[in-house]
């Protein structure tokens, strides 16, 4: 919990809308199901986020949750804020030990892998390109690269397009993304990796489930993806 700080006004607008986004609340934790397009958070707060917009839950005495991972703005589906300090600090510490399995889904096209499931482990770096971070697969013997290793299986498939389940071992930034990419078969949506037209409306990922049991907590959750995912994914012909 943040402390002893002033809260800003939220609109009476905005606390109805975070408040519909819990799916899951207990003596420690908060969880939503974040929309596409939201932020987890943004630099000086100059977006709509969701890091701001957990003043709604603040205290008298200006204590809050606080956020305890990310997802990119683009990617629907759970993410989690701690609402003590002890619990930030251990959730944040088991987030970055991959202690907490986290399940995806996504919609990819391009290059379909010929295997029903499979395991990337692709090196990644982070680089500056055109005055913008963007994270790229490399070779292990380039300087700054950090193992990582995405799980994925093939859910259901046209000639085209592919539904999939992943299940990330690491948790580096764009790792899905980039480890899609990496293969020929990026999501769908994904105008920074996409290498294509791969025409969506949004960034086809999706959080789906979060686990942990520990001797401090333990959570074992999901959510399905949104409407607009699941009419997306049958207008090629798919299932999630």
């Amino acid at each position: 919990m943040t402390r002893n700080r002033d809260i800003p006004n939220i609109s009476q607008e905005d606390k109805a809308f975070v408040r519909r986004l819990v799916v899951h609340e207990d003596n420690n934790i908060l969880v939503f199901n974040k929309p596409s397009g939201l932020p987890s958070q943004s630099r000086g707060n100059r977006a709509r986020n969701l890091d701001h917009l957990l003043w709604t839950f603040a205290r008298s005495n200006g204590k809050r949750p606080d956020l305890v991972h990310r997802l990119d703005a683009g990617t629907s589906g759970l993410i989690v804020a701690a609402k003590t300090k002890p619990m930030t600090a251990h959730l944040g510490e088991a987030f970055a030990t991959r202690r907490v399995r986290k399940t995806y889904i996504a919609l990819i096209g391009g290059e379909l892998p010929a295997k029903a499931r499979g395991r990337i482990t692709t090196p990644l770096a982070s680089a500056r390109i055109a005055g913008r971070q963007r994270i790229l697969a490399v070779d292990k013997e380039t300087s700054g690269a950090k193992t990582a290793a995405t799980r994925w299986r093939v859910l259901s498939r046209t000639e085209n397009h592919a539904a999939v389940e992943l299940r990330p071992e690491t948790g580096r930034m764009h790792q899905i993304r980039v480890h899609l990419a990496s293969i020929g078969c990026p999501i769908l949506g994904d105008s920074d990796y996409g290498h294509g037209p791969l025409t969506a409306p949004r960034l086809m990922l999706h959080a789906a489930a979060l686990s942990l049991k520990d001797e401090k907590i333990a959570f074992d959750l999901s959510q399905a993806p949104s409407a607009d995912m699941v009419e997306h994914a049958a207008g090629l012909g798919l299932s999630l």
